[in-house]
């Protein structure tokens, strides 16, 4: 899994590529991530994250989504995903997670 800050449309993006999933997530978003990029983070007080390119997701990519959110919502930043895989919406669904990809 990579994921890379990039700002699109003057939108700060976090783009999402490969598997997110139990062998390619090691720790939280926010604590693999460097002052400069947390400080990024907060001067924009938004972020979008981009899923079009995941190409498998399990529940551990879903737990690492909901962290995600949950960990910037601390450090005053509101999240957004956008383009979730169809099978990692049926699982927030099942796990009653699905508001947290909205």
């Amino acid at each position: 899994m990579q994921a890379e800050l990039e700002l699109r449309d003057k939108v700060l993006t976090l783009v999402v590529k490969g598997d997110l999933d139990q062998l390619t997530l090691k720790k939280d978003y926010w604590v693999s991530i460097d002052a400069n990029a947390k400080k990024q983070l907060q001067d924009a007080a938004t972020l979008m994250v981009c899923l079009n390119d995941v190409d498998r997701a399990d529940s551990a990519g879903l737990a690492w989504l909901i962290n995600l959110k949950r960990d910037l919502k601390q450090h005053n930043v509101n999240v957004s995903i956008h383009d979730s895989p169809t099978k990692l919406i049926e699982l927030a669904k099942l796990s009653n997670a699905d508001s947290f990809l909205a």
